[in-house]
């Protein structure tokens, strides 16, 4: 299958974005964390930061409220190498971890453009319980077919299919994140590393700003 990009260009004060190719996905299986990190530097960080400067103002746009890029840096590993990496985007520009967020980003099996409270948002619980009140609201706003996905765990490359979670099953979600001091909640998509779409990177720019779209009501009620 092969993508035709019929994005729109890029505007003229911005880059284009490459995409995302093998060799990116390939970093997560060099071994030893100066080597991984150094091909990491080089090769993926500069298309994050290139997305953070593409998608903020998008993300402004949407919400009516500044957001800014946080590009993974790594900087207390001192031993084991990084499985993944992102950026974040959060309406904060000191940090993200604290504050309802987007991310993009890379694990060694596929992308991810997604949704975020994690488990550092003093926020959390009150989220999930608006978020509980309105299950069926949530659950509609999440459009079926398209491969959108939840997780309860950023550390953890998988995630469930939003099409086949009972209501049972994303209320339990929520409510551990109401009552679980760890507990994280996680919704977008992921793009196998083999997907076309990655290597077309104005289509994948689209792609993430339809994302974020989407997913912004859910944004908007954690940020309450």
């Amino acid at each position: 299958m092969t993508y035709i990009d019929t994005a729109a260009a890029p505007a003229a004060n911005f880059l284009a974005f490459p995409g995302f190719g093998p060799s990116d996905f390939d970093v997560f299986g060099i071994p030893g964390l100066e080597p991984r990190m150094e091909a990491l530097i080089a090769g993926i960080r500069p298309k994050l930061e290139l997305l953070g400067e593409r998608l903020s103002p998008e993300l402004a746009a949407l919400s009516g409220t500044e957001f800014f890029p946080h590009v993974a840096k790594h900087a207390r590993r001192t031993v084991n190498p990084p499985k993944d990496t992102w950026v974040a985007f959060a309406a904060n520009k000191r940090g993200y971890k604290a504050h309802p967020h987007f991310q993009i980003g890379l694990w060694g099996t596929h992308a991810f453009i997604q949704f975020a409270v994690i488990y550092e948002a003093p926020g959390k619980a009150d989220f999930a319980a608006r978020a509980i009140a309105r299950l069926e609201e949530i659950r509609s706003l999440v459009p079926s077919g398209a491969g959108y996905r939840w997780s309860g765990d950023h550390m953890q490359p998988g995630a469930e299919l939003h099409d086949s979670m009972s209501g049972e099953q994303l209320h339990g979600l929520f409510e551990r994140l109401r009552s679980v001091k760890s507990a994280e909640l996680l919704c977008g998509i992921h793009l196998d590393r083999n997907d076309p779409l990655l290597q077309n990177g104005e289509a994948f720019v689209a792609k993430a700003e339809s994302i974020f779209q989407t997913l912004m009501p859910l944004y908007q009620l954690a940020a309450q």
